[in-house]
């Protein structure tokens, strides 16, 4: 998951087609339907075929780009090769599923496990797939060295040795990634500790052979070879131990061994080394998180009375409203990252029946115990429920909904759940002091939120909420971190009247940056998935992992 933007590569052209063995086998044909705020693409990808079976396992792996704020569509088609033919209409058509990419990413450690379909009447099977983040070498190795019964190359004095690096290249080449510093008269040198991006030393294979040589050197430029010895990183990520020292030999003089028996074995041994992972979203949202979803909505007079064609709240039985039109954008993304799709719907500046009591924080399906509803239909559902039995009237008030959220989130602060608060509203803000402490006080909880202005109201007040430039303060007091994303909904709105266009605008904006904001929480509580060093492989075995 990774790459250019909007790129998925490589796609198989429709005449690479996999030749068949001779007895029917399956093949899982894949046609990935890539959709974002600026096109749509289809494209086709193929699996081998696996001979004579009805438990396949798959094992080519295709790259695609991960966007958390786009709704990635995928489809997956199952067939029955019966002949040579690169025709699938000639093959037997086994079932198919639908999905999200970000339905595979935001399960259970990216694993993803649906019914197939598409024949009537009959019982497909089922499909696992799973996703994993290409690292690009990201993480960093800090390591320290140290060395004793060094060979003796200066006439007078002992040798000043220094240490180099090189990394193998594809064609058996090497490349020099690394030099350490130079310690002065000694046969027994401790090096200082230096870090090294993981990418520099292996390019991201951790079985790839590192070269150190050792050096004695010369004031001239004419270093004398001491000796040397080969490790990979996989080997030297097990950190200080007897798998970490090495016998630096001279490989280049076949009479050095001879000096080995008078001299005693040069040894250099790994002292310590620490590895810096790199925090990213995928592994974290896989692995540690669910995000909890929940909606507030603005049930204010200003929005116009629900019934006329002007309101903003106006229920067009041929097409959505602004309100609806937000709640999907957003809620159809943010619910392939919360596993039973139940959402909290509140509604803020309402008269509520029967005695007409003012509330900036009730559910919306009129149930204060379980204001949950099943999905975002059940949420559109409440929502015009809601509008058939409350009356508009007012402040607008932001501080209850937050804090409402604010609540759920400080009772869990280990990372498990994180919070998103979308907040539809029109109108300028009425609580802007107490929005503001509540927000301070939310930024140290796992928590953000997003607020999407609606109709044409002046929202000046809002971007100071939102704080990409100036970071919200209340009270002399900074919020630790920024949570909040504005936008006005008019400024995505498609001029051509194409309502998807302009939903998948806003949702591309107003998500981008959930992930950063999700990933300076656990930083800030130095929550990580438990990072172990890649898995020892005997020398002789290739380490293999299954996507």
């Amino acid at each position: 998951l990774g790459g250019l933007n909007h790129c998925i590569s490589p796609p198989l052209p429709s005449h690479s087609f996999p030749t068949p063995t001779p007895s029917p086998a399956p093949i899982s044909v894949r046609t990935l339907h890539s959709s974002s705020a600026t096109f749509s693409s289809l494209l086709l990808f193929l699996t081998e075929v696996i001979d004579n079976t009805l438990n396949p396992d798959f094992v080519r792996k295709y790259i695609l780009d991960y966007f958390f704020e786009e709704k990635q569509s995928l489809r997956f088609d199952l067939y029955d090769v019966d002949s040579k033919s690169p025709d699938l209409s000639k093959h037997d058509f086994l079932g198919q599923m639908f999905c999200t990419l970000g339905e595979i990413v935001g399960s259970p450690a990216s694993r993803l496990e649906k019914p197939l379909g598409g024949i009537p009447g009959k019982k497909c099977g089922t499909i696992v797939l799973s996703a994993e983040e290409l690292s690009n070498c990201r993480d960093s190795a800090t390591m320290q060295f140290c060395a004793n019964k060094l060979d003796k190359k200066d006439f007078f004095g002992k040798s000043d040795p220094f240490m180099v690096f090189y990394r193998s290249n594809e064609d058996g080449t090497f490349t020099i990634c690394h030099k350490t510093e130079v310690v002065k008269n000694t046969l027994n040198p401790v090096w200082q500790p230096f870090t090294i991006p993981v990418r520099a030393l292996c390019n991201g294979d951790y079985d790839r052979t590192i070269k150190v040589e050792v050096y004695d050197w010369d004031r001239d430029g004419s270093h004398d070879f001491i000796g040397d010895f080969t490790t990979s990183y996989r080997e030297l990520a097990r950190g200080q131990s007897q798998f970490n020292v090495y016998e630096v030999s001279n490989s280049r003089v076949w009479w050095f061994s001879c000096l080995l028996m008078r001299s005693g074995i040069p040894l250099l041994r790994l002292s310590w080394l620490t590895i810096l992972i790199r925090v990213t979203f995928i592994p974290l949202i896989s692995l540690l998180t669910q995000i909890n979803f929940t909606v507030a909505i603005d049930f204010t007079a200003s929005n116009g009375n629900p019934s006329q064609s002007t309101s903003l709240h106006y229920m067009n039985p041929y097409q959505l409203n602004a309100y609806a039109m937000a709640l999907k954008a957003v809620g159809e993304i943010i619910q392939d990252y919360d596993s039973d799709k139940m959402f909290p719907a509140l509604g803020f500046g309402a008269k509520l029946p029967p005695d007409g009591r003012v509330s900036h924080e009730f559910p919306l399906n009129g149930n204060i115990e379980n204001p949950y509803c099943n999905g975002i239909e059940g949420i559109l559902e409440a929502y015009h429920q809601s509008l058939r039995t409350v009356q508009l009237y007012g402040p607008t008030n932001f501080a209850p909904v937050v804090n409402h959220v604010a609540r759920y989130a400080a009772a869990v602060q280990d990372g498990s759940q994180y919070f998103v608060l979308l907040i539809i509203t029109d109108g300028v803000i009425s609580d802007m002091a107490q929005t503001k402490e509540a927000i301070v006080n939310g930024a140290k909880l796992p928590m953000s939120i997003i607020i999407v202005g609606v109709g044409q109201a002046e929202f000046d007040a809002m971007v100071e909420l939102d704080g990409d430039d100036i970071r919200i303060s209340s009270r002399g007091k900074l919020a630790e971190r920024d949570i909040v994303q504005f936008v006005p909904f008019r400024d995505y709105m498609d001029r051509t009247g194409n309502h998807v266009l302009s939903m998948a605008r806003l949702a591309k904006d107003v998500l981008a940056e959930i992930p950063d904001q999700f990933i300076s929480y656990m930083k800030s509580r130095g929550i990580k998935p438990n990072p172990a060093p890649p898995p020892y492989t005997p020398p002789g075995h290739t380490h293999h992992t299954q996507i």
